[in-house]
């Protein structure tokens, strides 16, 4: 099986000291290829490097809601230089969004977001979406902007009707680790019910670690689990997730097979 991480922060503690092993790992459990979101300035320069550097590994470059700082506006002239100038290994504007959880202005957290889809509509990429309670308006905003370049909506445990509201807008879903606690019946239900032609596999690594795996760093090589566990949902071969899969996270962002 070919394998592919939509969203794993790889440049991220622990991976950094010895990426090259760490991609090693990933690459023997069938993981070929990453997207490597940034959260702002502070990390563009380096994943852009890690992307330029190791065979299979793209990234996005945009301004995540959580990181926001008063000084993040003084940076989307950055953003934009660094898009113009981008490689064929930058896929996609992002992690950009909006959360309804973290201490910023929902006022400031738009002004952000908006104008990061004008720059990906500006340059014909698709967006990678952070949503945390707050999907309504990430829907209206992306509806305001008649934004047509699609994307994926990262870390996805919304429901069946939120899910295809994205989907008519060129969206593929994000599927990840929350899938494998059955605790999380709502989300576990709503992805068996989405078209498998518009799901991607992520991680979040290190972040959301799988069931079983609570209290450590998840890992890019842990995406062949939650295959296992999606085909389960569905009732489908690992065999047949991951194919379609495969294909669905190379066309949402433009990535030769």
């Amino acid at each position: 099986m070919r394998l592919f991480d939509t969203h794993c922060h790889f440049d991220f503690e622990p991976f950094a000291d010895n990426f090259s092993d760490n991609l090693a790992q990933a690459n023997q459990c069938g993981v070929e290829r990453f997207v490597i979101p940034t959260v702002g300035p502070q990390n563009w320069q380096e994943v852009e490097a890690l992307s330029s550097q190791f065979h299979g590994v793209y990234h996005a470059l945009g301004l995540h809601p959580y990181f926001l700082t008063d000084e993040s506006g003084d940076y989307l002239i950055e953003l934009e230089n660094r898009l113009r100038a981008r490689t064929k290994f930058c896929v996609a504007v992002g992690e950009c969004g909006l959360d309804g959880l973290v201490n910023i202005s929902a006022a400031e957290q738009e002004h952000i977001f908006i104008a990061q889809v004008k720059l990906a509509t500006l340059f014909q990429l698709p967006l990678i979406l952070h949503s945390r309670k707050t999907h309504n308006r990430t829907l209206q905003i992306l509806k305001q902007c008649r934004f047509q370049f699609g994307g994926v909506l990262h870390g996805f445990s919304g429901s069946y009707q939120q899910a295809m509201q994205f989907i008519e807008l060129g969206f593929y879903i994000g599927v990840g680790g929350v899938i494998t606690y059955p605790r999380a019946n709502k989300t576990r239900q709503t992805v068996a019910q989405l078209p498998l032609e518009k799901l991607v596999l992520e991680t979040d690594a290190p972040d959301m670690p799988l069931n079983g795996h609570q209290g450590k760093a998840n890992h890019p090589k842990m995406i062949g689990e939650i295959v296992s566990c999606l085909a389960s949902l569905k009732g489908m071969s690992e065999q047949t997730i991951a194919e379609n899969v495969w294909k669905n996270s190379n066309s949402a962002f433009g990535i030769c097979e």
